[in-house]
């Protein structure tokens, strides 16, 4: 693994709950919104799975946030997706969409989810890879850069499904990969680091005390994204905001904390 860049683009900062964490994130959001449209006429983000960014969208599809957002200039995509239908419950784009997308009257065309229904996961991955491609007009070499991707983190330290010791850790060239991860016995479909690396913004969101130690180690332990996966998010042109609860960030050194 490359040895990582130095943390002068990394904010940490720590909030009471869920609710003070959205919210922060969402007044992130709006800006970058705001800016990307002034720059380039448009707003793309993708969208994270979990319980924290439920809380997110919710806020995000509610007042003030519902008439201040640039719907209407916003392209919605997926950093990860189980291999589940639409439909399924803990299919990443439903959880997004009854929470928030259903709410905002987008086209269709602005919202992009990954077909990891598909039964062929690396057919899937390769489709979703070419989207990118074609909406981004990329050459060969040449990365995606959503304006804000939003990122969870695992109990051990995973993020997107890039999960410690599974092959798409090593992206070899690709936008999208498969991934199979074991201990769930199921794939995925993600994209990887680097294109997540590429983005103007990202918001990572991390809750509970089962993932203290794990976090501690992603921000004060040595560099091993081989077993903690989030440590390869360090955005060279672009920034990372870390949004923790107190439970979360519990054993983290002070010194490690942003000023507000």
């Amino acid at each position: 693994m490359a040895t990582p860049a130095p943390h002068s683009n990394r904010e940490i900062y720590v909030f009471r709950d869920v609710n003070d964490i959205a919210g922060r994130a969402a007044e992130l959001i709006l800006a970058a919104a705001n800016a990307a449209v002034k720059q380039n006429g448009r707003f793309t983000i993708a969208l994270a799975g979990g319980s924290t960014p439920k809380t997110l969208y919710s806020l995000l599809a509610a007042e003030p946030y519902f008439s201040v957002m640039p719907w209407d200039k916003t392209y919605i995509f997926f950093g990860d997706e189980r291999s589940v239908p639409p439909d399924d419950k803990d299919s990443n784009f439903r959880m997004a969409n009854e929470s928030m997308l259903t709410k905002l009257s987008l086209k269709p065309e602005q919202v992009h989810r990954i077909n990891a229904e598909n039964p062929d996961p690396e057919k899937a991955a390769l489709e979703y890879e070419q989207l990118l491609t074609s909406f981004y007009n990329l050459s060969p070499g040449q990365l995606p850069r959503f304006d804000v991707t939003l990122i969870g983190m695992g109990d051990e330290g995973h993020m997107l499904s890039l999960f410690p010791g599974t092959k798409a850790l090593q992206d070899g060239g690709r936008l999208v990969k498969s991934n199979w991860i074991g201990k769930l016995y199921t794939w995925r479909v993600t994209v990887t680091a680097p294109v997540a690396n590429n983005s103007g913004l990202v918001i990572f969101m991390v809750t509970k005390p089962d993932k203290a130690l794990a976090l501690k180690g992603v921000l004060e332990g040595p560099y091993e994204p081989e077993q903690l996966p989030s440590q390869l998010l360090q955005p060279t042109n672009g920034k990372t905001v870390w949004l923790i609860d107190t439970a979360a960030a519990e054993k983290l050194d002070p010194s490690t904390v942003s000023k507000p």
